[in-house]
């Protein structure tokens, strides 16, 4: 065997690097790019809201113009705090959006609008922050982007091209380009710079999260109101949505397999007048009685599929996502991680979910593959459903998505949709569970 050659080696040490720095890169290079935006956010709006809310609230009592005014302040200022809410998110901070739904009704300069918005604890919350988060946001995104962005202009070699243009000398303000070699020694500063620079802008942006947390938070009062809105909602869409199940069965039944035990009743009361009579049609009858027979009990077991598939029984969730992959004629990859079995209202709404997503992907998608991966992490089943189709799928324009949205949402379980124009469509779905039982046969095993 032979010496590795010199681009071997380059390549094999370059990957060795970016094995070593992408975990550092990549994070702090979110969190940099982060700070950025919280201390343009707050230098750029921050002292416009403070003034306009003062205004607002001191304008309450002149001719009512407050009470048209204050609400819109208060739009622009929960606009900005549900920013820094997804920018704390990044950091690894979560921070639920602690506001109460607006009532019906309740426009911009309405008495109704005025007095909800005063009345929403989370309001005064917002306009406490202001001022601090405001002189917080800009310290800390600065702190958090301003070494990153001084190291990368050393390392993109920017002092080595201003002195080459003849219109400006110096990295900062330490050290001076007057010659090509000061110039070029900038990029290896700029190097040493940036990465530590990644590293702190981490930390000082999980600081600014940790500091607007505990301001644009939901109190507990808050989250039990939101908790208890969210149950109404939920038992609300799930009371419709069985209700539309029993229409359905109902519909099913009444046009179906009622109908056949009806026609059966007759042909056997026929066959028994013409019994005596005429034998021959009496047994042609007697035959099409059999017929009407098993086509009622196959539209009855095909009924009782549809409320909760056998299959779904006999071999669990992973089993019965593989056995529906394959009634679908668009090739499917599957890629299932399900160590035991869940609890049997989970699995029937999670089979459902997949299968009201597969039905989509055939109507609307024109796709030529689809994956779906299933996995169970403590306490939490993940399934995604993807394909490379047309893609522009709204969870609004009735295509089937609303009604996988309320399924899950009656196990406060969660949906979220990425369906750009062109493709390819992602539907992730989230349910909270635990395993009911481990794996114990081979019938359970995944693909």
């Amino acid at each position: 065997m032979g010496w590795p050659s010199f681009t071997d080696t380059v390549a094999a040490a370059r990957r060795r690097v970016l094995a070593v720095l992408s975990p550092v890169v990549r994070p702090g290079a979110v969190a940099a790019g982060c700070g950025l935006v919280v201390a343009t956010l707050s230098l750029a709006t921050g002292p416009v809201l403070i003034v306009l809310a003062l205004a607002s609230l001191l304008l309450v009592p002149v001719l009512g113009i407050g009470f048209a005014l204050f609400p819109m302040v208060m739009t622009l200022v929960r606009a900005v705090a549900n920013v820094h809410r997804r920018l704390a998110r990044h950091s690894g901070v979560e921070i639920p959006v602690p506001y109460r739904p607006l009532p019906a009704g309740a426009g911009f300069g309405t008495w109704r609008r005025f007095r909800c918005t005063v009345g929403d604890p989370a309001t005064w919350r917002d306009l406490a922050w202001l001022l601090p988060g405001t002189v917080a946001g800009a310290v800390l995104g600065l702190a958090a982007s301003g070494p990153s962005g001084y190291g990368l202009e050393g390392l993109l070699g920017v002092p080595v091209l201003l002195y080459l243009s003849g219109h400006w000398h110096g990295y900062g303000a330490i050290w001076p380009t007057e010659s090509l070699g000061q110039a070029l020694l900038s990029i290896p500063q700029g190097l040493l710079i940036l990465i530590p620079a990644l590293v702190i802008a981490r930390w000082f942006m999980w600081l600014h999260a940790s500091f607007t947390r505990p301001f644009l938070r939901p109190t507990k009062a808050a989250e039990l109101a939101l908790r208890v809105t969210h149950l109404a909602t939920t038992r609300s869409d799930t009371l419709d949505a069985q209700a539309a199940e029993l229409r359905r069965i109902e519909r099913d039944l009444h046009d179906g397999a009622q109908a056949r035990i009806v026609a059966l009743g007759m042909n056997i009361g026929l066959a028994e007048e013409l019994l005596r009579r005429d034998p021959a049609a009496a047994q042609r009858l007697l035959a099409d009685a059999r017929q009407t027979s098993g086509e009622a009990l196959t539209e009855l077991r095909a009924l009782v599929r549809g409320i909760h598939p056998p299959v779904l029984v006999e071999r669990g969730l992973a089993g019965a996502v593989e056995a529906l992959a394959l009634t679908i004629t668009v090739p499917v990859e599957v890629d299932l991680d399900l160590p035991g079995r869940l609890l049997p209202p989970i699995e029937s709404t999670a089979y459902f979910a997949v299968a009201e997503t597969l039905a989509n992907i055939t109507r609307h998608s024109g796709a030529r593959r689809v994956w779906i991966i299933l996995r169970h992490t403590p306490g939490r089943l993940t399934i995604m459903v993807g394909d490379n189709g047309c893609g522009g799928a709204d969870p609004a324009a009735g295509t089937g998505l609303r009604g996988i949205e309320r399924r899950l949402a009656a196990f406060d379980g969660t949906m979220g949709v990425t369906s750009p124009p062109g493709g390819p469509t992602v539907v992730m779905m989230e349910l909270p569970c635990e395993l009911s039982s481990p794996k114990t046969s081979p019938s359970s095993e995944t693909a």
